[in-house]
């Protein structure tokens, strides 16, 4: 039995499709939805369309842009010798917000997860290899997530970059600011301590 008309529904299923949204929250969406005056939904799906049809991906790094370089890549103030090689966009935000990195990116739009059917091949491994064989990058750091799949791609793209002598490194692991050691697993001691410096 359907408790709703069949737009509100479809409308429901439409937001429930997307990531992280249950039912309950797909319900609230839809409701909301249905409380904007006619200009505010308008507006609305205007925004999904124009993103849909305007966001493309940098040329250079392959992050999201709104045509042609992205502003990282666009700004002159980044070190090009540097380049921060991420599994999705969102990461390059969470790098970004740490105002620490000054380097370039290349988001690979994924890991490798035979799981997944997720190959090498479905990677934009091929366009960070031909930045790396131009001779201008000195660093790669490999900053998927220390998860299987995130450890799998770094360590094939470390092996595919090899042969140009560039230097590939991985973010440190350790434990998170404000932990506690009695929650700490062993894998993430073991590697906090492989990764001690000097202080």
């Amino acid at each position: 039995m359907e408790y709703f008309p069949a737009p509100l529904e479809k409308l429901v299923e439409q937001f429930a499709s997307l990531p992280g949204i249950g039912g309950k929250s797909a319900q609230r969406l839809a409701f909301h939805v249905l409380s904007l005056s006619d200009a505010e939904a308008e507006a609305f799906a205007g925004a999904i369309l124009e993103a849909k049809r305007t966001v493309t991906c940098c040329p250079v790094c392959q992050n999201l842009t709104a045509g042609g370089l992205c502003p990282i890549c666009a700004s002159s103030k980044r070190d090009g010798e540097t380049v921060c090689v991420v599994a999705d966009p969102r990461d390059v935000a969470a790098m970004e917000r740490a105002r620490e990195y000054t380097g370039r990116y290349h988001v690979l739009h994924g890991v490798i997860s035979p799981m997944n059917h997720v190959g090498p091949d479905d990677l934009e491994l091929k366009s960070l290899v031909e930045r790396v064989a131009r001779g201008e990058v000195r660093e790669v750091i490999m900053a998927t997530n220390p998860d299987t799949e995130g450890e799998a791609t770094a360590m094939y793209t470390a092996r595919l970059l090899k042969p140009f002598g560039v230097k590939v490194t991985r973010l440190a692991y350790g434990i998170p600011v404000g932990g506690h050691l009695e929650f700490a697993d062993d894998a993430t001691l073991m590697r906090a301590l492989e990764g001690r410096r000097e202080i």
